[in-house]
């Protein structure tokens, strides 16, 4: 039994890196309020309707700063404090994996940065200004003098902090539903492109094995056997067909038998394009050697070149009809994970059939990374109350980052149980593990340890922002060798 792992849900906050500016905004101090800085501030759009006290306040605390177009800021300047817009228009990029998008941006008669209350400490992306910027800049040393000395600016900023965060969560998830839905479409591709060559190659070959199939009984009928004869030819069909799903062999032992039957048709003065097909049934040179002594020449070899083509047209319609199922599978497991038929209402949510489908879509990159994804679910689990499509992102984005961290010839296990009250269900991966100093920062939005390109830091706060949307919970616990990601999620009254 592996030894037990401690689990963290609340992030450990780390202090980002100071550019030089920094200090300079949290040692400003009061110093005398020009009457044009409060009058800009009278004509702000955002700020403008507070008490003048408060704007005065405002322009004692502040420090001017400008911008010239396409000037590019630290990261910081999100974080280190306030900035009030006086003119001018600034933009704050991300990189979402694929490169850098514009995800918003403020004009004059705006306010940015740091709020209030705000519990942002990680930067979001990159600042730009896409022309000459006028900012004042509150520094967050000065919010607690702020908060107490200016209470309509403060409820002003509160408000603008929630607007922007409502507007970063939709944006953010939209982002992540359509990174999730290329990794789908590309997973989708890649498991239908081999049934449906299968189906494409296997019809192709049909059409000539019915060809030869019908000229072979057409020999047979102008032969004139005996009803012994033909008795002995639908015994030997018969076990060839039947026994056909038996056969599992090694190359080596599948290519022996096959010469085995080319150095029997031979000499029995046979065409050997039958031994391909007989080779892969579990029909013994005995029974072949009964059938021939029922019958010789021209007939012996219409009666094999017959029971040869049934048998590959048998397996070619085998090999279709397996691969159609595998196309129908994955389109109901497609199906299944988007919840495209669910209306948008929570509704009782079967976690087996979710974790199902979801690995199933997941399959591909699994197999190209040689890595294991084993599932046990509890018999009989009870069903949650939810969004079907919403629990199945949180799965896709588990085990896919799950596979990512197993790597090459990893193994990843999911398992699902009753807990109490709640449904826990539990993703490990055997890999590396995450660092201490990381752990507590993975869902913190724009986190990501994967490389540049390949990863957004979306994923893990789209899957904790929607297991609180379902009252549920997640954990981590990690070490090297095992990471194991636990949720826990009520359970339908």
């Amino acid at each position: 039994m592996a030894p037990a792992l401690e689990y963290s849900s609340t992030p450990t906050r780390l202090n980002p890196s100071e550019p030089n500016y920094r200090s300079v905004l949290q040692s400003s101090r009061t110093k005398p309020v020009t009457d044009e800085l409060v009058e800009r501030l009278t004509q702000h759009q955002t700020l403008g309707g507070v008490p003048r006290k408060q704007l005065e306040w405002l322009a004692s605390r502040g420090i001017p700063r400008t911008l010239e177009a396409g000037e590019a800021q630290s990261r910081e300047m999100s974080v280190v404090g306030l900035h009030i817009m006086l003119s001018g228009h600034i933009s704050i990029h991300v990189d979402t994996g694929t490169g850098k998008r514009k995800v918003m941006e403020w004009r004059g008669g705006d306010v940015v940065g740091l709020m209030p209350y705000s519990r942002m400490v990680s930067p979001p992306g990159d600042v730009v200004a896409e022309a000459f910027t006028e900012l004042l800049t509150i520094a967050k040393a000065d919010f607690p003098d702020l908060i107490r000395e200016c209470h309509e600016v403060t409820a002003i900023l509160v408000h603008k902090m929630l607007d922007r965060a409502r507007h970063f969560t939709s944006s953010y998830l939209h982002d992540e539903k359509l990174v999730s839905l290329g990794k789908l479409a590309a997973g989708l591709a890649h498991e239908l492109n081999n049934p449906a060559s299968a189906l494409t190659r296997s019809a192709k070959t049909l059409g000539s094995a019915v060809e030869k199939t019908e000229s072979a009984a057409r020999a047979l009928a102008l032969a004139g056997l005996s009803s012994e004869q033909i008795a002995a030819i639908d015994e030997v069909r018969r076990i060839s067909l039947t026994s056909r799903v038996h056969a599992i062999r090694s190359p080596l032992e599948q290519e022996d038998r096959e010469m085995s039957i080319v150095r029997w048709l031979k000499s029995h003065g046979a065409h050997v394009s039958a031994a391909e097909p007989l080779a892969e049934t579990d029909l013994s040179l005995e029974a072949l050697d009964v059938l021939a002594h029922k019958l010789e020449g021209d007939a012996l070899d219409s009666a094999l070149c017959w029971i040869a083509n049934t048998v590959g047209s048998r397996r070619l319609i085998d090999e279709i009809c397996e691969a159609s199922s595998r196309v129908y599978n994955l389109v109901g497991a497609v199906k299944g994970f988007t919840q495209m038929d669910r209306a948008s209402v929570p509704e009782p949510v079967d976690v087996r059939l979710g974790l199902g489908n979801t690995i199933m879509v997941l399959g591909s990159k699994a197999r190209s990374k040689s890595t294991s994804v084993s599932s046990s679910v509890e018999p009989d689990l009870p069903r949650i109350h939810g969004f079907g499509a919403e629990l199945n992102q949180v799965w896709a984005n588990v085990i896919d980052n799950a596979i990512d961290a197993a790597g090459e010839g990893g193994r990843v296990e999911v398992t699902a149980s009753r807990d109490g009250n709640h449904v826990l269900v539990r993703i490990t991966d055997n890999g590396p593990g995450i660092p201490d100093a990381i752990i507590n920062r993975i869902f913190d939005p724009f986190f990501t340890t994967k490389p540049v390109g390949s990863g957004t830091g979306l994923g893990l706060d789209i899957v904790r922002r929607l297991i609180q949307r379902h009252n549920g919970q997640i954990e981590v616990a990690s070490k090297p060798g095992l990471t194991e990601f636990r949720i826990r999620l009520p359970i339908q009254k």
